[in-house]
């Protein structure tokens, strides 16, 4: 067996999923791919333990689901293990995949039976409908969201407050609503402040606005009560979107999170975006 690939991991899930090969070997792509997971499920699979002590039915949404590689392995690795009947004991456990693409949530519905994984959900809605779909549970316990690009990220975010998560896992794609507004008011922000030299130069937009996106994104979750760890995922040199946000829902909201969203957006020039991030 690939000693890349973790002991218990369902090779025909993997096989599925065209992470392998037909004869069972990794690409350089695949072989990427899955470190990420891999390393992403070093940091869930604690928080999910913790559901499970906790006692009673428990569920896990990942927003933005795409083609679901994050959830059916989380599944596999995780949820098949503790499965009634698997020697596991009986464990309440749901896991919903959340994906706007209707032929993705179709694939990864015939796969979930294909492999008898029978605690899954794939749905096809809008981050506006998961809010308020009766598919879902009016509490989600944990909200995952593995590169889902640009504002999908501060969807699962909407979705994640909404249903008072207990426990938010993010991993930020590419990030570009923030770099163009920055964009369209940098004259004018030229004009009124010294910081726009930050992002002057076009390349400089692009990865300010990605920086500030996820500071905006951090304070809001702050100011909603939410303690955090924001690190990397993998080295840099597997994958370039790469920052990891670990929520935990606490008790008191940071006291000035919410003022420091507005101070920033007020002086770097971009009132529009308070909506986004200050609510």
């Amino acid at each position: 067996m690939n000693t890349e690939i973790k002991p218990g991991q369902s090779l025909d899930l993997l096989k599925a999923l065209h992470i392998l090969t037909r004869d069972g070997k990794l690409n350089q792509d695949s072989r990427r791919k899955l470190k990420q997971i891999y390393h992403l499920y070093h940091f869930i699979e604690p928080l999910l333990q913790e559901l499970v002590d906790a006692g009673g039915e428990f569920s896990l949404a990942d927003h933005g689901a795409g083609k679901s590689y994050l959830g059916f392995i989380l599944y596999d690795l995780f949820f098949k293990s503790r499965e009634a009947g698997s020697g596991g004991g009986n464990m309440l456990g749901m896991l919903y995949g959340i994906e706007r693409r209707a032929e993705l949530v179709t694939q990864a519905q015939v796969l979930a039976r294909q492999l008898a994984f029978a605690r899954m959900a794939f749905l096809n809605l809008s981050v506006e409908a998961s809010m308020s779909s009766p598919d879902l549970p009016a509490k989600v316990h944990m909200v995952t969201a593995l590169h889902a690009c640009d504002t999908a990220t501060d969807d699962a975010i909407r979705f994640a407050l909404h249903k008072e998560a207990q426990f938010i896992v993010l991993v930020p794609c590419c990030q570009a609503e923030v770099a163009s507004v920055m964009r369209q008011n940098k004259s004018a922000s030229l004009a009124k402040t010294p910081l726009a030299e930050i992002w002057r130069h076009p390349i400089h937009t692009r990865e300010f606005g990605s920086q500030l996106t996820n500071v905006l994104r951090c304070l809001l979750l702050e100011a909603h009560g939410y303690t955090l760890t924001v690190t990397e995922l993998v080295g840099w040199e597997h994958s370039m979107k790469n920052e990891l946000i670990i929520a935990r829902r606490g008790q008191v909201p940071r006291g000035n999170a919410r003022q420091r969203a507005e101070q920033i957006l007020q002086e770097l020039n971009l009132p529009e975006l308070l909506p986004r991030f200050v609510y």
